[in-house]
């Protein structure tokens, strides 16, 4: 058997919302989120706000951020977005308080089967608990919840569940040891 990417299909698949609510995010995402010259951080939580993002106080975001679906995005208390930061949400992600999404992290709730011929779309959720840290340049597969204070070290990949307080590294990344918090 072959892959034929003729046969694909993902009908099934629904964004949530109407072609035109759609549209007008993508031409805001391209306008204020992924344009490296607009800062302005409280326009951009207005309009996740506005386009059915769930986001607490205090959301830090940078500049060149890509939301895919704001609709299926819940966002806690002070959860830092760093540059180039990707949310492909095509599935809910969900970040707890005090979330930090360092450069060019990337969240992926969707993927491929490839033990498919039709290469199938598989989407499962994200959930990022109170306190995580995932590094610049690092991956978050489809259906993993980094427990609180779990830590995915630069350029690693999570293709499973992260430990509380546990400190990940690699391809796949795997556990290396324990987070401490020191009190200031």
């Amino acid at each position: 058997m072959k892959v034929d990417l003729s046969q694909y299909n993902n009908s099934w698949f629904q964004i949530g919302a109407s072609k035109f609510k759609w549209g007008l995010w993508l031409i805001c995402k391209g306008l204020f989120f992924m344009n490296p010259f607009f800062p302005l951080m409280g326009f951009k939580v207005w309009l996740l706000k506005m386009f059915g993002a769930k986001v607490g106080k205090g959301l830090v975001i940078k500049t060149s951020v890509n939301i895919k679906f704001p609709w299926n995005l819940t966002i806690g208390n002070n959860v830092w977005l760093g540059e180039r930061v990707w949310i492909e949400n095509q599935g809910q992600v969900m970040l707890d308080d005090s979330v930090c999404l360092s450069q060019g992290a990337t969240l992926m709730t969707g993927n491929h089967n490839y033990k498919k011929t039709t290469f199938d779309l598989m989407v499962a959720p994200i959930h990022l608990q109170h306190g995580v840290w995932i590094g610049c340049n690092a991956v978050v597969c489809p259906g993993v919840t980094a427990q609180q204070h779990a830590v995915l070290t630069v350029a690693s990949v999570a293709v499973k569940n992260l430990d509380a307080f546990g400190i990940y590294t690699g391809n796949p990344s795997i556990k290396i040891k324990q987070r401490v918090i020191e009190n200031t």
